[in-house]
C-alpha cells in the first residue's frame, strides 16, 4: 500500500494563470507522474478525494471543479492532457483505491492501473500540497480561470481538519 505524492518547484504562469509544479506520484512501487504540471486546475478536486469518492471528467466546466482530472498539462488545458484517477474510498475506512484512468470524450473511462492505498497517508499527502498551494499564491496577482480556486481550497483545507 505504498503511496507517495509530492508537488516541488511551485511555478506560477502570469501569462496563463495557472500554477505548475514538479508533481511526482508512485503507488505501490509503479511511478505514475513524475514530470512538471500545471496543479492549481485540479487540486480542488484532489482535496476533495480525501474524503469522497471522485471521479474525473476532462471536458467538464470550470465551474465543475469537483470533476477535474488531478494534474493537467503545463498549458492548464485539462482537454490537452491529463493524468485522470477515480479515487474509491473503501468501508474500512483506513484504505483507498486510486485508478488511474484514459479519458476519451464520449466514452467511459478505461482503467489502466489499481493502486490500494492507506487513506491516512494519502490525506497527509494531499493535504500539504493543498496548504503549499495556498502559501505560494498569498500575494500572487492570481486570477484562475475558476474563479474560486483559492477560497475553494481553502474550504475542502478547513473540512479536512
Amino acid at each position: 500500500m505504498s503511496f507517495t505524492l509530492t508537488c516541488r518547484g511551485w511555478s506560477h504562469d502570469a501569462d496563463l494563470q495557472i500554477v505548475h509544479a514538479d508533481v511526482y506520484m508512485e503507488a505501490e512501487g509503479e511511478v505514475l507522474i513524475d514530470e512538471p504540471l500545471c496543479v492549481d486546475v485540479g487540486l480542488p478536486a484532489l482535496l476533495l478525494s480525501v474524503r469522497e469518492n471522485v471521479s474525473p471528467n476532462r471536458w467538464a466546466a470550470a465551474d465543475a471543479w469537483h470533476r477535474m482530472p488531478f494534474f493537467v498539462c503545463g498549458c492548464g488545458d485539462p482537454e490537452c492532457r491529463a493524468f485522470s484517477f477515480i479515487a474509491q474510498h473503501q468501508e474500512s475506512g483506513d484504505r483507498m483505491e486510486l485508478i488511474e484512468v484514459e479519458e476519451k470524450q464520449d466514452q467511459p473511462p478505461r482503467g489502466l492501473g489499481k493502486y490500494e492505498v492507506s487513506q491516512a497517508n494519502y490525506a497527509r499527502q494531499v493535504k500539504a500540497i493543498g496548504e503549499t498551494f495556498l502559501e505560494f499564491v498569498e500575494g500572487l496577482d492570481y486570477r484562475p480561470y475558476y474563479k474560486d480556486t483559492v477560497s475553494t481550497v481553502k474550504r475542502l483545507l478547513a473540512e479536512l481538519d
